[in-house]
This record gives structure tokens, sequence and C-alpha cells, in this order.
């Protein structure tokens, strides 16, 4: 009797240990190495690719394309630190290099990582709630928060803070609109997009202007509803895109002075994201209509210097039927080389395409999921 209640005993013992040894918590997936076709572009050595990640899902991965040898590298953050047994983070919102150092936005971690440009290594960590976007300007980082709640129609004012580069602390914040967006700096000022996003029935419609000495706002410049993309280009011009409120108000794009703070000219396009380089902005739309339930997506070019839309596409092949939802653009800023992403179903791992200056497809990639953002490695 005793020696079948110790058999009982010691079964379940075993069986409870088989158990909890299967129930472990989701683990960040391993990197992954595919060889492509090698691209040398003299000082730029790399390409980094942050992957967004389904909202909740905490997914956020980073990958890294070697552009001299054409080894891509996916997941390479969960390599470089495997003692962060949950990965990167909750939506990988954007992404930057600054001197020897990687900074990546982790919207819903509430968080900026800062890596080893180098190794993918963590270096440190900045505590910022709802963390949107960075942008870098003698040597400190600039970066905009919605703060406040996910999704709350009520949420205050968002902020722009003043990152030391050095010792990878805040230094200064400024309160700005409501749900604040995309930043540059121009002629010695900030300038942020505010989008008012969380209450589509009162969105914000200006760009605030920050003096960097007081780090105080200076101007409120009038545009349009929902702002969002705000990209200069090499004449101190701002390219800012509305989202339009995706019923009557259709997206557009506006050009503003930085010199006067003034909107200087109008164009009827949809935009999505936008890239400058040299003279030209690379874009494309997925414009969605709450009427049709549908998205329209184009890809265009403006000519910067004149002011100019341009009649062709960056993509000439007939490659973009393939793309369900391009998703990121990036511009080689040495072989002229154009990425561009493709986020599918949002939930699967997406797609990089590589397009040369014509147009012609010289690569594909696989990703992570909801492939997004570009930073380039000097």
């Amino acid at each position: 009797m005793k020696k079948d209640l110790l058999y009982r005993l010691l079964l379940v013992v075993m069986v409870s240990a088989s158990l909890f040894s299967c129930r472990k918590d989701p683990q960040p997936a391993p990197e992954q190495v595919e060889i492509l076709e090698p691209t040398p572009s003299g000082p730029v050595k790399g390409l980094y690719l942050l992957n967004e990640g389904n909202m909740n899902m905490n997914k956020a991965s980073l990958d890294y394309l070697d552009l001299a040898t054409g080894v891509y590298r996916r997941n390479i953050y969960n390599q470089a630190n495997p003692e962060i047994v949950k990965g990167l983070g909750d939506v990988g919102n954007d992404i930057g290099v600054y001197g020897s150092k990687v900074y990546v936005v982790v919207n819903l971690s509430n968080k900026i990582e800062v890596l080893n440009a180098k190794t993918g290594k963590k270096l440190g960590q900045i505590p910022l709630a709802n963390s949107r976007y960075i942008t870098f300007y003698k040597g400190k980082a600039y970066a905009s928060a919605y703060l406040g709640t996910l999704g709350d129609p009520t949420a205050g004012n968002g902020v722009v803070i003043e990152i030391d580069t050095a010792t990878l602390t805040e230094k200064r914040r400024v309160q700005v609109g409501r749900q604040p967006e995309e930043l540059a700096v121009v002629r010695g000022k900030l300038f942020v997009a505010n989008s008012g996003g969380y209450s589509p029935k009162n969105y914000e419609r200006t760009v605030s202007v920050i003096d960097l000495n007081s780090f105080q706002v200076t101007n409120n410049i009038g545009v349009a509803v929902n702002l969002h993309r705000l990209k200069a280009d090499q004449y101190g011009d701002i390219y800012v895109s509305s989202r339009g409120d995706y019923i009557n108000i259709p997206s557009k794009l506006f050009v503003i002075d930085s010199q006067t703070e003034k909107v200087k000219k109008t164009f009827d396009l949809g935009i999505s994201e936008i890239v400058i380089d040299g003279d030209l902005a690379y874009y494309y739309s997925t414009e969605y209509s709450k009427i049709t339930e549908k998205n329209t997506i184009t890809y265009g070019m403006i000519d910067v210097k004149t002011e100019t839309p341009l009649s062709k596409s960056f993509i000439t092949d007939g490659t973009n039927e393939q793309i369900t939802v391009p998703y990121g653009i990036a511009v080689n800023p040495i072989t002229k080389d154009v990425f561009v992403t493709d986020a599918k179903d949002y939930v699967s791992p997406g797609t990089l395409y590589c397009f040369s200056p014509s147009g012609i497809k010289k690569f594909e990639v696989t990703t992570g999921d909801i492939p997004a953002h570009f930073a380039f490695v000097y």
C-alpha cells in the first residue's frame, strides 16, 4: 500500500515537472542568415531594417544587410542580446544611427533602445512613454512622444525631449501638440508635426517650431488636419504630409519655408511615406477610404529643387503589382538604389525589395513582421 502510494506520488511529480518544463514564455525568434547579391556602397557599410511587429505581440525585431558582402541577418537583436529574454519589445516605430550608436524607438514598450552600431549589443535605454520618432543635431537626439494611454481620445499634449547622446540621459522636454509625429532640425530650429490622431473630431493641424537654445515653442504653423510625415530638403524647405480624415478631407503634401515659417506650396498628393535624397523626393501612398473600405496605392517622385511632381515612378518593371502593402522606403545615398518594404497581411513576415536607380528589381528578401524603418550605417 505504501509502495503504491509512493509510486503514485512519484508519477505525479514527474508529470508535473514535464508539464512545467513545456510551459515556457514565448521566446524571441533566433537569428537567420540569407546571402544576397553584394552591392558595395563605398562609405555606406550596411542597412538596418526595423520591423514593427504587430501591436501587443512583443514582436519588434531588427534586421541588418551588409552591403559589401550581401549577407542579410534577421533578428540580430536577439543574437546580440541573448540575456534579454523578451527581445526588442512591442512596436518598433523608428530607428536612427548617430555616431557609433543605433537608436531604436519602441512605441508600446515606452522606451528608446540604444545599441552599438557595429555589434547590435545593447548599450542603454531611455524611458519615454508612447514614444514615436527621433532625429539628431549637434550631439543631441530629439524624440517625440504622445504620452498618455494608447488610443485615449482625452489624452493631453505630447512632448519632444532632448537626449544627450554621450550620457544617454534626457536633458530637457517641451510640450507640443497632441500626438506629435515626425520631426526635423532646419536652420537651427526643430519642427514637429502634430496629428491629434486620437481624437478624429478634433485633429491637430499645426507644425510646432522649437527654439533649440531656449527649448521653447516659438510658433505653431497652421497647415492641415492629422499631420504625420515631416522631411527636410537641402534648400531649407520642409515637406509635411496630412493624412486627412479618411472620409471627406483627402491626404495632401505641403511645403513649408523654414525661414518664413509659412506654407509655400500644396501638392494634391496622398503621402504615406516620403524620403528625400538630393533633389529627389520618393514617396508612396496607401490611401484608405472609409467610404469604399479600400486602399489606393501609388508611387511617385518630386523634384524638390523645382518643386515639381515627376511623371515617372521609381519602380518601372511592374514589381509594384507584387507589393500588397508598401510600408517603408529608403534610398542609398551613394548608389541611389531604392529600398521598399511590403507589410503584406501585418501578421506574417514581410518582404524587402531593392530597386536600381532605373527602377528594376535587384533582389528581394524575407524580413520580420511589418518591416518599416531604415537606417544606414557608415
